[in-house]
C-alpha cells in the first residue's frame, strides 16, 4: 500500500510553485501560494521537527533581541 506524507506533498507543491517566473503570476496565484504555505506550516507545526524549528527561530529572535540592548 502506498501512503503519501500530507507534509512532504504540501512541501513539494510549495517548490515547484515557487520555481515558476514571477512576473506570471496573478494575484490570485500568489494568495493560492499563500494559503498552501500557511497550511504546509499548520502540517509540520506540531512535529518534532515544527518544534525544533520554533525552538530554533525563538533562539534566534531572542539573541536578536538582546544583541540590540
Amino acid at each position: 500500500m502506498l501512503t503519501i506524507n500530507v507534509g512532504v506533498l504540501l512541501a513539494v507543491i510549495v517548490l515547484l510553485r515557487l520555481r515558476r517566473r514571477t512576473e506570471s503570476r496573478s494575484r490570485n496565484d500568489e494568495k493560492l501560494t499563500v494559503i498552501i504555505v500557511l497550511a504546509l506550516g499548520v502540517v509540520i507545526a506540531p512535529t518534532p521537527l515544527g518544534e525544533g524549528i520554533g525552538d530554533f527561530l525563538g533562539q534566534l529572535a531572542s539573541g536578536i533581541t538582546d544583541s540590540s540592548r
